[in-house]
């Protein structure tokens, strides 16, 4: 299994998770993160870090964020790897209540 960051972090991109990986699994889109499966240990220290609560177990993701799987797996190959803080995007905090928000991204 692994963990899977989920709709809260799209247009987001709060980083605090990524100072706590011990394997960097993280990866940094221009948008939000993801999590490499094949890096993730699933150690689940990420999870209570996350200020908008977007990082799930696999296996406990609501129906509705299930297709985050894909999303986390597909392009953590070409991502590069982030394993330092540093600040949101610049709007997060316009952005972090909302819902459905990786629909913004491919509309």
């Amino acid at each position: 299994m692994t963990h899977v960051v989920t709709d809260a972090c799209v247009r987001c991109k709060y980083t605090d998770c990524v100072d706590v990986c011990p394997v960097d699994c993280f990866k940094e889109g221009p948008h939000f993160l993801v999590i490499d499966p094949d890096e993730c240990i699933d150690c689940a220290v990420c999870i209570p870090e996350c200020p908008v609560n977007a990082i799930y177990a696999e296996e406990d993701l609501p129906a509705d964020q299930r297709h985050f799987t894909a999303i986390n797996r597909d392009p953590s190959p070409q991502w590069p790897v982030i394993s330092k803080s540093h600040e949101p995007l610049p709007d997060a905090e316009q952005w972090k209540d909302l819902t459905n928000k990786y629909a913004t991204l491919t509309a």
